[in-house]
């Protein structure tokens, strides 16, 4: 038979009353409580390492889909697509502390420092910029596709379109993204180099009054600015500015009858060369791809020219996962594609869109030339 726990008073030995017995399911109770605490400290524990921010972004393959849910051309314009050429993006996510060590182990996953995918820009800014990227290779796509079939696409200089604006500069917050600029002190500025030499006789401390339509579409109005030098970072490299902006071409084109790409849900240039593939497709007949499931990423200029893009390496893993048999890259990112490739994918470089439209040919598409549909347009006006 078990003693009860005697506690000393008085040093005359322990009355009845005196005599602490256990009580029961005490010590139960002191576990759950231990239990509770530490359940506690783990929740508190994961929600504050899911509030720290590394500085690190964690890109990942994300999807392949067709390109032509997103074009639209005017009826009897267009046919059906037998097989559609697939655009492709990557997912982007913030690292925090807690899921730090889950990217790291994603062997499809790579991890880049904030100021490489930011520039350094505020994320309004970041997604401003994406936005009008991807306007401009919406826009390149269709003047590059149609000159391509042979239709006269021209275009006329507008302005300079403000492509980014450097923290801490005179435009920082007066002058957005998207905004154009088509006057200096009210000379023309049809172009990003005629703004620039508008401003060089300009120092700092002086006032300059700029003509701008508001996110390119609004009417012309008036804004301005004082000058101040100020180093900046551009890639890397310290800059000194007076303005801080980064301005580019804007030109309006004449269509030979209205197309419209509208990509929604994707920032950036990188879907050029698909939208221009899928235009094609949608005008020539809908056999471009031959059968196969194609797949393409790089940027489109008005010209044909294909340009580099980012995070190929995880692209291809989206296109493999969407059973894409075909490739197209630009030829700086070959190696990062075929870091990735699988059996059964076929990867291709390619600098034009020609280039890219050989390839295709040469495994069974069915590739317009320019000639015959200049012809055809001709014949059919």
């Amino acid at each position: 038979m078990a003693v009860p726990e005697l506690r000393m008073i008085d040093g005359t030995g322990p009355s009845q009353d005196e005599i602490v017995r256990p009580t029961p399911g005490g010590r139960r109770h002191t576990v759950r409580w231990v239990l509770w605490g530490v359940a506690l400290v783990v929740v508190v524990g994961v929600f504050v390492a899911s509030r720290i921010n590394l500085d690190y972004y964690a890109i990942q393959p994300g999807t392949a889909q067709s390109v032509q849910p997103f074009i639209t051309v005017p009826p009897g314009k267009g046919h059906p697509v037998a097989v559609p050429v697939l655009l492709t993006d990557v997912e982007e996510a913030r690292v925090t502390a807690l899921s730090y060590l889950f990217f790291k182990l994603q062997s499809d996953t790579a991890l880049y420092s904030v100021p490489s995918v930011t520039g350094g820009v505020s994320p309004a800014e970041l997604d401003a910029q994406g936005a009008l990227q991807m306007s401009q290779a919406e826009t390149a796509a269709k003047v590059a596709s149609l000159r391509h079939l042979g239709y006269a696409v021209p275009g006329t200089p507008v302005g300079a379109v403000i492509a980014g604006t450097f923290p801490g500069t005179p435009a920082y917050g007066v002058l957005n993204v998207g905004d154009v600029v088509t006057a200096v002190d009210g000379k023309p500025t049809p172009s990003a180099l005629a703004l620039t030499t508008a401003l060089t006789p300009y120092g700092s401390g002086q006032s300059v009054t700029f003509t701008v339509r508001r996110n390119g579409t609004a009417a012309p109005g008036p804004v301005t600015l004082t000058l101040r030098r100020t180093v900046v970072d551009v890639d890397g490299e310290k800059v000194v500015v007076s303005v801080g902006i980064e301005p580019q071409d804007q030109i309006d084109y004449t269509y030979p009858f209205p197309v419209s790409i509208d990509v929604v849900n994707i920032g950036g240039p990188s879907a050029g060369l698909a939208m221009t593939l899928g235009v094609i497709d949608t005008l020539s007949g809908g056999q471009l791809t031959g059968g196969h499931k194609v797949a393409a990423t790089g940027t489109m200029d008005a010209l044909g020219d294909v340009g580099d893009v980012g995070g190929v390496a995880q692209k291809t893993v989206a296109v493999e996962n969407a059973g894409a048999t075909i490739f197209l890259v630009p030829p700086q990112e070959y190696g990062a594609a075929k870091s990735k490739d699988r059996s059964g994918l076929k990867i291709y470089a390619v600098t034009t869109l020609d280039q890219a439209l050989r390839v295709l040919a040469a495994n069974g598409g069915r590739v317009p030339t320019g000639t015959l549909d200049a012809a055809a347009s001709s014949a059919a006006g």
